[in-house]
């Protein structure tokens, strides 16, 4: 008896210890998962389901007792695959997707892209509308300050202010930024 006890035991350890591990994996793989997907479904709402479906696939899979090596490379190739299929079914892009391949570059931009939008998102709220008015939206600073009832240097003021944050945060280790996808 004492013996059953213990493999319910340790089992129960070894499922913890993958609870947190797919929990970390999680944390730091779902914004770069989901930027890789949306580049190439185009869609925000598809390329989430499609990342939260391929999570829901690792959390089975970790469940039934197997192990995914190189769990990062397998959750990129996951969705990817699942890409290829939704546009399978709904595009003319397919010819272009059927040949492409993850490369360590996509996930080096995807990461990015997972990066500059957490940054973003770390602005203050003031910070980050002006900031997105200016560059998602492509409002000029006069218009920016008609809209929002400010004046035009508070604009700029605020503006230089997020581009600073945004440096300061994403500047730590990495090469200069760009905002190509705003």
């Amino acid at each position: 008896m004492g013996k059953f006890v213990r493999t319910i035991f340790n089992f129960s350890q070894v499922y913890r210890m993958h609870i947190r591990e797919f929990e970390r994996n999680f944390k730091s793989l779902y914004l770069p998962l989901g930027m890789y997907a949306l580049r190439l479904t185009r869609d925000p709402d598809i390329a989430e389901d499609l990342v939260q479906e391929a999570f829901v696939r690792a959390w089975e899979l970790m469940k039934e007792g197997k192990e995914i090596s190189a769990f990062k490379a397998w959750m990129y190739r996951c969705v990817h695959n699942s890409c290829i299929d939704r546009m399978r079914c709904n595009s003319s892009c397919l010819p272009i997707l059927e040949n492409f391949d993850v490369e360590q570059e996509d996930i080096d931009t995807s990461e990015r892209d997972a990066a500059v939008w957490k940054a973003i998102d770390e602005l203050p709220e003031r910070c980050r509308h002006i900031f997105l008015m200016s560059k998602r939206d492509g409002l000029s600073n006069e218009e920016i300050a008609v809209e929002l009832g400010l004046s035009v240097k508070t604009v700029k003021n605020q503006l230089t202010k997020a581009l600073s944050r945004l440096r300061e945060s994403l500047g730590k280790g990495r090469k200069p930024f760009f905002l190509p996808f705003l």
